[in-house]
């Protein structure tokens, strides 16, 4: 009643708050390592934009502040091909385990933004991360879960849009793979 009376009241932090909180001390770390034009540009990201990276970098609950984006991808290049075994020996175990280590692959140092050069870092070219990731990690997910029912045709159909999806992404955005110059030492 004392907390009533002096217009506190006791509020339970819910899971989802903690996870903002964390969220956004991640991303904040990211920009602390930042050159000044990476940061810029980041910065200049219309809100659309930013909340749609947030809620792209929110399905990840692992980072590094070690691993490049080209250690992140041979990790997530093991867990395709681990998937893809799965998929031919009709393993739903091995399929379901390494598509969903795929989806939820660790964010490299620095984060994404880092490594895909400075000239696609607006708006427009980042919008289409939204379909990229729908395609990939979406596609993940979505053949564990055909996988843990035993359906592997319908795994690797998904297999195939999958694929498309990591291409499109690399055509787009991969000039030097996995090396940034955009981030302090």
């Amino acid at each position: 009643m004392a907390l009533m009376a002096t217009g506190l009241t006791a509020t339970p932090v819910s899971a989802a708050d903690n996870g903002m909180m964390a969220l956004k001390e991640r991303m904040q770390n990211q920009m602390k390592i930042m050159k000044p034009e990476l940061k810029e540009k980041v910065q200049a990201l219309s809100m659309d934009t930013k909340m749609s990276l947030m809620a792209i970098m929110a399905m990840h609950n692992r980072s590094s502040n070690q691993a490049t984006l080209r250690q992140v991808m041979l990790e997530v290049l093991h867990d395709y091909q681990d998937m893809v075994m799965g998929i031919m020996t009709e393993s739903a175990e091995m399929t379901a385990d390494s598509a969903r280590r795929l989806a939820n692959h660790r964010i490299p140092r620095g984060g994404l933004l880092a490594y895909i050069g400075l000239e696609n870092i607006n708006d427009e070219k980042l919008a289409s991360l939204d379909g990229f990731n729908s395609a990939v990690e979406g596609g993940a997910k979505r053949i564990a879960e055909a996988a843990e029912k035993g359906d592997f045709v319908t795994a690797g159909s998904i297999l195939g849009e999958m694929a498309t999806g990591c291409v499109n992404c690399h055509t787009l955005f991969r000039k030097f793979p996995g090396k940034t110059d955009l981030l302090k030492d």
